[in-house]
């Protein structure tokens, strides 16, 4: 089996378009699964396995109270990834 590091996870996770809508609404508070869902043309569980590979990853994360899941930026989510593009920078790129 392959074992991916958290940066690969992330990556994998933001080449989704939708995911990467998810976060940009996320970005400006916390929202239900439904108000996240509304913008999209596909099901309720499509708009659940992306929310599932955003918290799986880091980006998000969710609290469910009763029937109401919603959803939040993780603070630190994108930290391993910014670190590994801050290491990769060349010198000239610094300044």
């Amino acid at each position: 089996m392959l074992k991916y590091s958290k940066v690969d996870l992330i990556l994998r996770a933001l080449v989704e378009p939708t995911r990467r809508e998810i976060l940009e609404r996320l970005s400006r508070g916390p929202a239900t699964v439904s108000k996240l869902a509304e913008p999209f043309g596909m099901t309720f569980a499509a708009v659940l396995r992306h929310l599932q590979a955003l918290e799986a990853c880091g980006l998000i994360r969710s609290e469910k109270i009763g029937r109401v899941r919603t959803c939040r930026i993780e603070p630190g989510g994108l930290a391993p990834l910014a670190a590994w593009i801050a290491e990769r920078r060349t010198p000239a790129e610094r300044h």
